[in-house]
C-alpha cells in the first residue's frame, strides 16, 4: 500500500512510519516541521517526507495515518474528508498492522511506563522470545523504541492521552491487551481530562479489553487501581504488585537489593524504579512459565543487572567525586518527590540542587499548586522556571510560579528561588554555587521538555568545581 503520514515529524510517527517500511509498503510523511533526530532517522531509514502541508500530498494514497497533534484545517485533512480517502489515527494502524495477532503486554499509569516498557522488552528478549517494540523514549545504550520481529510478543507504552481529533479515547483502547500493566492512577493530562474520574473510566475501559486466559497487573499502592480492577475481576485475573514486601520478588536488605538470597546490581535506583522491575518480572515469569523456558528467574536476574537504562531517566551527565550532574524526565507533582527522594537514597552526603521546569500541559495549569510546594523535600536548593509558554492557559488556570516560591520553604524545607526562564536559572546556580565550596552537590535538572538547552552550561559548571 502506499501510506502517508500526517505528523510524521514526532517520535512514535517517525518510528511507526519505519515499522509500516519494514512490512514493504511505501511510506511517505508531511509535518510542520522535521527536526533531528528524526529529520535524520528518516533520511536513514530511506522514508521522503515534507515540510509542511499540501492537500496535493495525499492524493492517490491507499491510506492516511493522522497524528495526534494534527487537527481540523490543516489542509491534509481537509482533502482526505472531502475526497473520501482511508483514514485511520497512529493507534488505530498500530492496532491492524502492527500487533495483530500478537500477544501484547500494554504498560499504562500516571508514572513509570516507559522505563518498565523498555524493562519488559529486554527481560523478555534476553530471554529469548524475540519480542516487538513501541515505546515513546530511547535507552540509554541507543536502542530506538521500537522493534518489529516475527516473535509472538509485542510490549507497547499505553498512553492514556486522546488519541486523534476524530477519536478523544485513550490510545490504549486500541492496543489488544494479553497483559495490562497499571503502575499508577494519579490525574494528569488536565487539558484533555477534567478529573480523575474520567481517567479512571478510560482505564476501565482497558481492562475490559483483556481476555480471561490474560492477567491484569496493578500497583497495591494505589486504591483507585485496586477499585477499577476489582471491578474487572469477574472476567480477567488480576494480581496486586509492591517493592519490598512478604511476597515481593525484590526485597531491600541492608541498604542493598535483593531477590531472595542474590544481591542485584541493576543500573536503575529508587523505589519507584524497583516497583517498575518487581512488575516487569512478574509479568517475564508469567510469560516464561507458560512457554516453558527453563531457568527462568535466573535468565529474568541477569537481565535486569544488564538493562541499561532510559535517556532522560536518572541519566548521569556528570559524575566527579565533588559533583553530580542528572537529568529526569519527572513533571508531576508525585514524579518530582520520588525523583528527588530516590536521588537522596543514592547519593547520601549530597546537597540537592533541584532545577524545574513547568513544560507539561497539566504543569502550566494551577491544579497541583499545592502538590508541588510539598514535592521538593530533600532539596537544599529549589530553583523554579516560570511556566514554558504563558499563552497556553488563562492567567486564572495558571500556576503561579512566584506563589509556589513562597510556599516552598515551609512546605519542602528548600531555599528557593523564581527563574524567569532557563537562562535566568543558569545564571542563579552560577552564582550560588560558591555558597557550596566546600560540599558535595548535586544538581537533578526535572524537565518532560528541552529544558531551554542548558545542559552543556550545567555541565560547564559543575565540571569547573575543585
Amino acid at each position: 500500500m502506499k501510506i502517508h503520514l500526517i505528523g510524521i515529524g514526532g517520535i512514535a510517527m517517525g518510528n511507526l512510519a519505519s515499522m509500516l517500511r519494514s512490512l514493504g509498503h511505501e511510506v511517505s510523511g508531511s509535518d510542520a516541521g522535521v527536526y533531528p533526530p528524526m529529520s535524520d532517522k528518516l533520511k536513514e531509514w530511506g522514508i521522503p517526507y515534507s515540510e509542511g502541508f499540501d492537500a496535493e500530498r495525499v492524493k492517490g494514497k491507499d491510506l492516511i495515518v493522522v497524528g495526534n497533534a494534527i487537527s481540523r484545517g490543516n489542509p491534509e485533512v481537509e482533502e482526505i474528508l472531502n475526497s473520501g480517502l482511508e483514514y485511520v489515527s497512529m493507534s488505530a494502524a498500530l492496532e491492524k498492522y502492527i500487533l495483530a495477532g500478537k500477544k501484547v503486554v500494554v504498560v499504562a499509569g500516571t508514572h513509570g511506563k516507559t522505563t518498565t516498557t523498555f524493562l519488559i522488552h529486554h527481560l523478555l528478549k534476553e530471554a529469548g522470545l524475540n519480542p516487538g517494540l513501541f515505546v515513546g523514549g530511547i535507552r540509554k545504550d541507543g536502542f530506538p523504541g521500537f522493534e518489529f520481529t516475527n516473535g509472538n510478543y509485542f510490549v507497547i507504552e499505553g498512553d492514556e492521552y486522546d488519541t486523534a481529533f476524530f477519536d478523544k479515547a485513550s490510545k490504549f483502547l486500541h492496543y489488544r491487551p494479553t497483559y495490562a500493566v497499571l503502575n499508577a492512577l494519579d490525574f494528569d493530562h488536565a487539558d484533555i481530562f477534567k478529573d480523575i474520574g474520567e481517567i479512571e473510566t478510560m482505564f476501565s475501559r482497558l481492562l475490559r479489553l483483556v481476555p480471561g486466559n490474560g492477567k491484569v497487573y496493578y500497583w497495591a499502592g494505589a486504591a483507585n487501581l485496586k477499585r477499577i480492577c476489582g471491578e474487572a475481576s469477574k472476567f480477567v485475573k488480576s494480581e496486586a504488585f509492591e517493592f519490598n514486601k512478604r511476597d515481593s520478588i525484590l526485597t531491600w536488605k541492608k541498604g542493598e537489593l535483593y531477590s531472595g538470597e542474590r544481591l542485584l546490581r541493576p543500573g536503575f535506583f529508587g523505589n519507584h524504579n524497583y516497583r517498575n522491575a518487581e512488575v516487569a518480572l512478574r509479568v517475564c515469569e508469567e510469560i516464561l512459565k507458560k512457554e516453558n523456558i527453563p531457568k527462568a528467574k535466573e535468565k529474568l536476574l541477569d537481565a535486569l543487572e544488564s538493562f541499561p537504562g532510559v535517556k532522560r531517566r536518572q541519566e548521569i551527565l556528570f559524575e566527579s567525586a565533588k559533583s553530580i550532574l542528572i537529568e529526569d524526565f519527572a513533571h508531576h507533582p508525585v514524579a518530582v518527590e520520588e525523583t528527588i527522594r530516590s536521588v537522596k537514597q543514592r547519593f547520601p552526603g549530597f546537597k540537592i540542587i533541584s532545577l524545574f521546569e513547568p513544560r507539561s500541559a497539566t504543569s502550566h495549569r494551577n491544579v497541583f499548586q499545592k502538590e508541588y510546594s510539598f514535592a521538593f523535600k530533600g532539596s537544599a536548593v529549589t530553583m523554579i522556571t516560570e511556566i514554558y509558554n504563558l499563552k497556553k492557559v488563562s492567567k486564572d488556570s495558571r500556576l503561579d510560579v512566584k506563589k509556589l516560591i513562597l510556599k516552598l520553604p515551609k512546605h519542602s524545607g528548600t531555599l528557593p528561588f523564581y527563574c524567569k526562564d532557563p537562562k535566568d536559572l543558569v545564571q542563579k546556580v552560577r552564582k550560588i554555587l560558591p555558597q557550596f565550596e566546600k560540599d558535595k552537590i548535586l544538581i537533578l535538572a526535572m524537565s518532560n521538555g528541552a529544558f531551554g538547552g542548558i545542559y552543556p552550561s550545567l555541565k560547564e559548571l559543575v565540571g569547573s568545581r575543585k
